[in-house]
Formats: structure tokens, sequence, C-alpha cells
């Protein structure tokens, strides 16, 4: 559990040149890092980024500490679905997000390129799951054909 607090800490503080470089890149830099919801203008995010949002009312919420696990250790296979993470887990700030999405307490949340949402989910979701989702989205199914078309 320390280890998943270190990850975390480590990849929500931001750095020196998270200052200089816009969302996008530093998630282009890394697609397997986790943003903290305050960074997030969703409008950076239509058409480059599939959102996983996952809510909880504290950073120590049991449910958002295993969506986190499940999520992390998948990271690469939401990468290549261009899958985002973001978490929030301050029901006091009142972020953007969580304006728009209101959960009640924990909450896992997709949101398609379109900034649509596409899933909701009360309790925590494996990876296997989300995957299957997002490859039925048909943006997802013309990515996956423009992929082959260029791979003949």
């Amino acid at each position: 559990m320390r280890i998943l607090f270190a990850i975390l800490s480590a990849a929500l503080l931001p750095g020196p040149a998270a200052a200089q470089d816009s969302l996008v890149d530093r998630w282009n830099e890394d697609r397997t890092q986790v943003f903290d919801a305050s960074e997030i203008n969703m409008d950076d995010l239509r058409w480059v980024a599939r959102p996983i949002i996952v809510f909880g009312e504290s950073e120590f919420d049991p449910q958002l500490q295993r969506q986190l696990e499940l999520l992390i250790a998948e990271a690469e296979r939401l990468a290549e679905r261009d899958v985002i993470i973001i978490v929030d887990t301050d029901p006091d700030v009142r972020s953007d997000l969580r304006t728009r999405f209101r959960p009640r307490s924990f909450m896992l949340a997709l949101v398609g390129k379109d900034g649509q949402i596409k899933l909701r989910k009360p309790a925590p979701w494996d990876v296997r799951e989300l995957s299957r989702s997002i490859d039925k989205m048909p943006l997802r199914q013309q990515e996956i054909r423009d992929r082959r078309e260029l791979t003949e």
C-alpha cells in the first residue's frame, strides 16, 4: 500500500517541467502517469484522449485505492487505447470534474474522446472490462481499422 502512495505522490506532484509543458505534452511523455483533477481541462483532451476519472472521498478510500491498483497494474494496456488516468480525492475542493460528474462517493467514469460520458461505475472495475468497453466504441473501432491499414 505504501508503494501505491509513493507512486501516486510522485505522479500527482508536478515537476519543474510541468509548469511549462501542456497537459497533453506531459501525458504524451508518459501515458501511464496519473493526473490530479485540479490540473485537468477536459477541453484540452477532446479528440486526443479517453479520460478515466476515479473519484473518492479521500486518498485513503479503499475503493479508490483498489481501482488505482487495478489501473496502474495495466497502465500500458490502457495507454494503447489513449486513456489518461485522472484522480479526484477531495470533495471539498469542488473541482470542475467533480461539479460536472457529480459523484456521491466513489465513482469511476470513462469519457470518450468526444467528451461524452460513456460509462459510470459505483465500484472498482477491472481493466479487462474497461478495455472491452473502449474497444466497442465506434471511434476505437475506426482507430483499429486505421492501424491495420497502415501495417498492410
